[in-house]
């Protein structure tokens, strides 16, 4: 199928909306062929596994939507198109596993609220997304649902822990998808895959309705093909909610327009970029393919009229090893969080761990349920948040000081490691791999991750934006403008159009 003149593969969120509107598809038609494609790909053909659930509802929805528009109802921004959640996400009829084979059956009565904007903007969920378990690891490996694929290069991981919110959108499953970030598990994923993720400040999108992990550090993002998408999406997730006490800080923002509002094709002319060189690492067989790549993109950076400044910080690995707050909230907050929900199967995360209801090779959520950890003194405590608040400053007293818009650097600091590789101590989430886009989530500072190029071994590379906090809208321009001078992204040869 075709929309607008594109495969779905290359399908944008205007093409559908033109499509609809116009009668020459109908919703039904359109999820289908989403449907259709899934089933191709994900447990058939190179059997990605990206779909923890498939919606049966989806249809449904769709038929009641196009019989709304026969009737002259007004479409919302997202009317008709299809997309998918990751699966820490509440969603009334469907199950919300959180990764866990011990939350295979779980059903919750309602919609996580970012959901519900979803679906009131006329956006069809047609599944959820797998995950490892709570959300606890940098790589798509899960007691849930197994290995999930990379669709750009099979043998190789996904990245988590949005792991199949990104397969799925890279794999033409929905243009668009919700993932969650408390370190890095939208921007890692989105680098992986070839995608754009964008992790806002905390406190602009409620995050009533999905499973913690570090209640302060965690926040819920879009991920797209492209910026524009991505940025459809924001603006219908974000918002106060008396739900979620956090988002008080949505007045913060002073947001008078909406973040579309940044999309401007010369937005990159004139900005103040500066290079976070110490988020560069050293040349090695891992590394020097994504350095190259990235100093391809910040000479088009260059060439776009943006003025690049070396900044040399030597105390960031320092310092945000003091940041580390998982070992003093997480299984706090996760619990809390458990105990308030109806029917669940288990209330701690000791018990879910003590009776092996988790992936083993997950060391983080090991880490998090031990029982006998004693590592959560009140004054190790209070010296992470002051690590914390030091991070902030320095960040961002470092772009008063250089008159800086946002620091640029890759999201990664290597490519997409070997699916076999990943349980090798150098990646271990807790104390081997450091993505340097753990700054963004221990600073508490929005980040967007775009695709930057490819390595010569045709694995994505992303290049990561860091903004003041509160400042998504020169997050967003910054990307926007990068894509102005050629877009990297490019649909996977693993799942072609049909």
């Amino acid at each position: 199928m075709e929309i607008n003149g594109k495969p779905l593969t290359q399908m944008t969120i205007a093409d559908a909306r033109t499509a609809l509107l116009a009668g020459e598809v109908s919703v039904v038609e359109l999820v289908t062929a989403h449907h259709a494609r899934i089933d191709a790909f994900d447990q058939s053909g190179p059997a990605l596994n990206a779909m923890v659930t498939v919606s049966d509802e989806s249809l449904q929805v769709a038929e009641g939507l196009d019989a709304a528009l026969r009737a002259g109802a007004t479409p919302g921004p997202l009317f008709g198109v299809p997309v998918v959640v990751k699966d820490n996400l509440l969603t009334s009829g469907m199950p919300t596993s959180f990764g866990s084979k011990g939350f295979r059956d779980y059903r919750s009565a309602r919609d996580a609220t970012v959901v519900s904007n979803l679906r009131g903007a006329g956006a069809i969920v047609i599944g959820k997304t797998t995950m490892p378990d709570w959300a606890s690891a940098w790589f798509a490996n899960s007691s849930r649902s197994g290995w999930t694929k990379n669709p750009h290069a099979l043998g190789h991981s996904a990245g988590g822990s949005s792991s199949g919110t990104a397969v799925g959108i890279a794999a033409g499953y929905a243009p668009i998808g919700l993932g969650t970030d408390t370190g890095s598990s939208i921007r890692l994923p989105a680098a992986f895959c070839n995608l754009v993720g964008l992790r806002p400040t905390p406190g602009l999108v409620s995050r009533d309705g999905c499973s913690p992990i570090v209640a302060m550090q965690d926040t819920i993002g879009p991920m797209a093909r492209n910026v524009t998408d991505l940025t459809k999406v924001f603006d219908v997730l974000v918002g106060f909610d008396p739900a979620d006490p956090l988002t008080h800080r949505h007045s913060f923002a002073r947001r008078g327009a909406p973040y579309v509002n940044a999309l401007r094709e010369d937005s990159m002319r004139g900005k103040r970029l500066g290079v976070l060189r110490g988020a560069f690492a050293p040349d090695s067989v891992d590394t020097r393919e994504v350095n190259r790549v990235m100093e391809s993109a910040l000479l088009q950076c260059m060439a776009g009229g943006a003025t690049l400044v070396d900044v040399e910080e030597e105390w960031l690995p320092r310092l945000i090893e003091r940041t580390f707050l998982y070992r003093f909230a997480a299984r706090r907050d996760l619990n809390n969080w458990l105990k308030e929900q109806p029917g669940v199967p288990f209330t701690r995360i000791e018990d879910i761990v003590g009776q092996g209801g988790f992936d083993p090779r997950i060391p983080l959520l090991s880490y998090i349920g031990d029982p006998s950890d004693g590592r959560t003194s009140s004054s190790a405590f209070h010296a992470a948040i002051e690590a914390r608040e030091e991070l902030l400053s320095r960040l961002v007293g470092t772009l008063e000081a250089n008159r800086l818009d946002a620091f640029v650097f890759p999201t990664t600091q290597s490519t997409p490691p070997l699916l076999g590789d990943v349980m090798d101590p150098a990646w271990n989430t807790v104390d081997g791999f450091l993505s340097p886009s753990v700054l963004a989530s221990s600073a508490g500072m929005p980040a967007l991750s775009i695709p930057a190029g490819f390595s010569s071994h045709g694995l994505p590379v992303g290049m990561e934006i860091l903004g003041r906090p509160f400042d998504e809208s020169t997050v967003i321009s910054v990307a926007y403008g990068f894509e102005q001078l050629g877009s990297h992204h490019h649909a996977p040869v693993s799942t072609p159009a049909f």
